[in-house]
């Protein structure tokens, strides 16, 4: 194993959206030195469910910088001016952006940043006195003071699907990289979120051949709407994350079960797009070259087996109590995801906390709580559902994010990350100085703590 003589103060494992935002944000910093790796070639953001006329569910201001550094080089609007489409952006007046844009965008900051590092894949990371090893596959090893693990979220495969993933059943996460063949086929959608609402409308679309007949299964009891209200969408701020954060776990847990809607609703324009087709599909199009659907609410699939011909999946209805079953040819699982600790932390991964539920606690800046030196400082990205709150996943706040864990990891006040407060008062017995904090700040300037 040849190790290289640079020792790094930060390393990052990972180079998605969030490690992105905080490699941003540290680019233009002299007074550190880091580097992210990434075991693909290049930067991709969901490959799999780039979906066609897809639309972001959040602004085009809440991107990998502006909310903390807006005069940033690698911003949104830096992205439109370098390609020339300012004006025209502005006069399509588009309400969101096309997620196949803002991929693009993404794209487009991995190749001017200096601090990123692709087809690097990190096999290990062991710690001793000297600080955090990295080890490659290829034969090389890199030093680092600290480390922010940014790997992502792993596929929710539900176990009964388990032992029957392959051709024909696959994650949403592979659907637009799988070559699916659904001319005549039966094809079955789990899942009641915003995938599950695309990728419906997509095989009703014929974009992979006509279906026989089209299948959409939900736990939930009607296709939900995402609730992006005024009020709503201050549960993504960094006030509420404070105010979340000092309450106790069981109560963090209970809080976050009842606020699905805000982050893993159904876009109400996506809602719209599949009455419309259905409209169309049962009273005007020919009935030649319509479709068969059913979309089946309340559904809880607790079996799946496989016989000489089809796949049968057997529900329980939670609105009659009855029980049924489906047949299928393809199953396209919108299940979601899970946490994942990468399995390059292996040899450390006896030395992190853990919660009830065997998650790894995060303090408030972003730290995983592990029984190394206090000098020597392990970050995580997209692992703070339960510290955190609903946010934490979400692209809202990426760059607030960020932003902490820049001035945490420099023990300096690099970036603003006091707001103002929230119109909404969470507990008396949270946050009490935010507004002292906020108007303090006041005349705080973005790039304050760059040399």
């Amino acid at each position: 194993m040849k190790e290289t003589s640079a020792h790094l103060n930060l390393a990052g494992v990972g180079i998605g959206p969030f490690n992105l935002s905080l490699a941003a944000l540290l680019a233009p910093l002299t007074q550190t030195t880091s580097c992210f790796f990434d075991r693909r070639p290049a930067f991709a953001w969901h490959p799999g469910m780039m979906l066609p006329s897809t639309r972001m569910q959040t602004s085009f201001l809440k991107d990998l910088v502006t909310p903390v550094d807006p005069t940033s080089p690698y911003s949104f609007l830096a992205y439109l001016v370098a390609h020339g489409r300012f004006y025209r952006f502005l006069h399509a007046e588009f309400p969101r952006v096309r997620r196949a844009e803002f991929a693009d965008y993404l794209r487009w900051v991995s190749e001017q940043l200096p601090n990123l590092a692709f087809n690097q894949d990190v096999a290990e990371i062991d710690f001793d006195h000297h600080g955090f090893l990295l080890k490659f596959n290829n034969e090389y090893a890199v030093r680092s003071t600290n480390l922010i693990i940014g790997t992502g979220v792993a596929p929710y495969i539900p176990t009964w699907a388990q032992t029957h993933m392959g051709a024909r059943c696959v994650h949403s996460s592979h659907y637009m990289v799988t070559d699916h063949q659904l001319q005549d086929r039966r094809v079955v959608v789990i899942g009641g979120g915003q995938s599950g609402a695309e990728i419906f409308l997509d095989v009703l679309s014929e974009a992979h051949g006509k279906p026989r007949e089209v299948t959409w299964i939900s736990r939930r009891p009607n296709l939900e709407p995402l609730d992006e209200t005024a009020f709503t969408n201050e549960y993504f701020t960094p006030d509420y994350v404070k105010s979340f954060y000092r309450q106790p776990d069981n109560r963090r847990d209970r809080i976050v079960r009842t606020q699905t809607l805000a982050g893993d609703g159904v876009s109400p324009q996506t809602l719209i797009e599949i009455s419309q087709y259905l409209y169309e599909n049962d009273f005007l199009r020919h009935k030649d070259s319509n479709h068969d659907y059913r979309i089946m609410t309340n559904r809880e699939v607790r079996r799946m087996t496989r016989n000489s011909a089809d796949w049968q999946l057997h529900m329980h209805n939670r609105f009659d109590e009855s029980d049924e079953s489906v047949s299928a040819d393809v199953v396209i699982l919108a299940t979601g995801y899970r946490q994942a600790i990468p399995d390059c932390l292996a040899p450390l991964a006896t030395r992190f906390e853990r919660d009830s539920e065997n998650n790894i606690p995060l303090t408030e800046d972003y730290q995983a709580l592990w029984d190394g030196p206090a000098t020597h400082r392990i970050y995580m990205m997209n692992a703070g559902l339960r510290t955190h709150g609903i946010a934490d996943p979400q692209l809202s706040l990426a760059a607030w994010r960020a932003a902490v864990i820049v001035n945490s990891l420099l023990d300096q006040k690099i970036y603003r990350t006091d707001f103002a407060p929230s119109p909404l008062y969470w507990s008396e017995t949270c946050c009490g100085d935010d507004e002292e904090n906020y108007l303090a700040a006041s005349t705080f300037s973005a790039c304050a703590g760059r040399e």
